[in-house]
């Protein structure tokens, strides 16, 4: 989607998920893509608790249906109010069951980590190889090093 529409559509271009999976890893995706919610103020109609005001629209409602959010008011010790999330409802159910809609989340979150470095694999096979010549190297070395000081007393 080209920046430019995305901001005439939405107001600011919504995140790029498989960058964001290598800035804030595979965890915040899989909460940020759980966490929308109904909230009628906003232009797209849902909001997110991970991040709020964003400007991605729900695009899983079918799968997942809509849910909402229900807070609570609480004190502080200074008798100051605040709203603390309590948890969802779910208002319109979806395609997929919450155990099907969970296992499609994992399953998005893993293969958006994998776009976000395809080369990671390789790169930690590479990493192993490296690691185990740098150990046969330290036998060699602490060999010779022997070899070299046994006649020294």
């Amino acid at each position: 989607m080209p920046t430019a529409d995305a901001a005439t559509w939405f107001g600011q271009a919504p995140p790029d998920l498989s960058l964001t999976a290598r800035s804030r890893g595979t965890d915040w995706i899989y909460s940020f893509l759980k966490s929308f919610y109904v909230d009628p103020g906003k232009p797209t109609g849902v909001n997110n608790l991970v991040l709020q005001g964003a400007s991605m629209p729900h695009v899983l409602w079918r799968q997942q249906g809509m849910q909402r959010a229900v807070f609570a008011e609480h004190f502080d010790e200074a008798g100051n109010s605040h709203e603390v999330f309590e948890g969802f409802e779910l208002e319109t159910p979806g395609a997929l069951s919450a155990a099907e809609y969970d296992q499609m989340i994992r399953d998005m979150t893993a293969f958006l980590a994998y776009v976000a470095e395809p080369v990671q694999l390789e790169r930690r096979g590479l990493g192993i190889k490296v690691i185990l010549f740098l150990v046969v190297l330290l036998l060699f070395s602490i060999l010779l090093k022997k070899e070299i000081w046994k006649e020294v007393h």
